[in-house]
């Protein structure tokens, strides 16, 4: 992939691989780094490697639909200029869930995003170094 832009096969989208992503059971893992909480595993099964991802800010934590745009676009934003920190040979699906309440800002968001990149990089190198992927 070239250039800054979101491309189509970066989203995760499709309800059969958004429902493996969170049925119980499945061999997923969270991070946590307030106000965003990803849930994330790796998909062997689709033939594209490259990361995955959806955001979702739900209604529960922030009432008006403005600010729930604003904060799925912050997120985007801080993924987008982020995506660098995890490899784009993985198969990663990722899942950003908003947990904060209020809005927040985007070097707040930015912040998140990255440790949660960083902390799922991580867990993928070491899953190489082990041979368990």
């Amino acid at each position: 992939m070239t250039g800054n832009r979101l491309y189509k096969k970066e989203r995760l989208c499709g309800k059969t691989a958004i429902d493996a992503l969170f049925l119980p059971g499945s061999d997923r893992e969270s991070v946590m780094a307030y106000p965003w909480r990803a849930v994330w595993r790796v998909n062997d099964t689709r033939p594209v490697s490259n990361p995955r991802f959806l955001i979702s800010v739900p209604k529960k934590r922030l009432r008006h639909a403005v600010d729930r745009v604003l904060m799925r676009r912050r997120c985007r934003e801080a993924y987008r200029l982020n995506r660098n920190l995890i490899p784009a040979d993985s198969r990663a699906d990722i899942a950003f869930i908003y947990v904060g309440t209020g809005l927040t800002s985007y070097s707040d968001a930015e912040r998140s995003v990255v440790k949660i990149l960083t902390k799922i990089t991580s867990k993928l190198n070491t899953d190489k170094v082990d041979g368990t992927e």
